[in-house]
């Protein structure tokens, strides 16, 4: 954590849709996590994960069927008066009236929030200077976006909540807003982030949590979280030869492999050893290893082979049989 100060702390969260009884649907089922002051925390997972069920209940917009939310201290649906003024919220889709002008809207908005920015600075800290006499009828779905993180922003939030903040965005404007979330974290403003750009939670996120049907499938720093996944070697087997003709596996720190074909793709935890070790047996047999592809882990694969884990399990538990798409052999632990 950047700071030993819990300013968002959840424990044991649950959210249930319906009566609780015959036909209602738990969407949040035991999340718990905390973030410090200053730090920027990423909550990922596929769509129905849960994401924005968390985040509204952090937000004070519901109580949590069981657990407990603290935001700076206090329960955010309960205590809202103290909260609200205290946070800014980025919600996915912004209601905005049509007819009126940016900074008219930006103005209204102002209106009913305290210690607002003044409404230039708002539009420039967003890029929407040159469009503040522009209606919001006209704006592209970008500008839509620049213009909800300017209102989440107008109160000078100690804590920020962003909903997928650059959907819609160009390059260019998404790398303007990770910016300005960077200035923001370092001012000391704690940011919780909802995304589907997994290079987002990259650059930003200090920790981050992976949610899979309403429960943290993993949690950690972007490198604890990769670190937890096998790095990958794949090669096209030479002319004559078979996987059984390469040395030892466990020997070269394979902790499982797939064959589709003539194509091998190695798992390993120790990528350096399993690559050395295999171009040296290549080298000495004096055969060229074709389509040769080495990399580590990275937040995408992890992000995948943990959606992939978890719908395993939940298939495991049904009793649904699991159809391999090639043929995979585990390595004895």
């Amino acid at each position: 954590m950047t700071s030993n100060e819990r300013v968002i702390d959840v424990t044991d969260l649950r959210r249930v849709y319906g009566d609780g009884k015959r036909g209602s649907f738990e969407a949040v089922r035991g999340v718990s996590f905390s973030v410090g002051r200053g730090e920027l925390f990423a909550l990922l997972g596929t769509n129905g994960a849960g994401k924005t069920s968390t985040v509204e209940l952090l937000e004070g917009l519901a109580a949590p069927a069981a657990g407990q939310v603290r935001v700076l201290g206090h329960d955010p649906h309960t205590a809202r008066a103290r909260v609200r003024p205290r946070i800014g919220v980025m919600l996915q889709e912004g209601g905005f009236p049509a007819e009126l002008t940016v900074a008219e809207t930006v103005r209204m908005w102002a209106g009913c929030t305290s210690g607002a920015r003044p409404v230039g600075e708002a539009l420039e800290s967003v890029g929407l200077t040159r469009r503040a006499k522009v209606r919001v009828k006209q704006l592209s779905g970008g500008e839509k976006r620049r213009l909800d993180l300017a209102l989440a922003l107008l109160g000078r939030p100690e804590v920020l909540f962003l909903d997928e903040p650059t959907t819609g965005l160009d390059a260019e404007g998404r790398q303007e807003t990770w910016n300005l979330v960077r200035a923001l974290r370092a001012e000391g403003t704690t940011v919780l982030l909802t995304t589907h750009y997994l290079e987002e939670a990259e650059e930003l996120a200090d920790r981050l949590a992976i949610l899979h049907q309403g429960r943290i499938a993993a949690q950690g720093t972007v490198a604890e979280v990769v670190a937890a996944q096998p790095s990958h070697v794949s090669f096209e087997l030479p002319d004559g030869y078979f996987v059984g003709d390469l040395p030892p596996l466990d020997r070269l720190g394979v902790t499982g492999h797939e064959i589709d074909g003539r194509l091998v793709r190695l798992r390993t935890g120790e990528l350096q050893r399993t690559a050395t070790e295999l171009l040296v047996w290549a080298r000495d047999a004096g055969v060229a290893l074709h389509r040769l592809d080495v990399r580590g882990a990275s937040l995408e694969e992890a992000f995948l082979r943990i959606a992939q884990d978890a719908k395993e399990r939940d298939a495991g538990a049904q009793g649904t049989p699991k159809t391999p798409d090639v043929r995979t052999e585990e390595m004895a632990a």
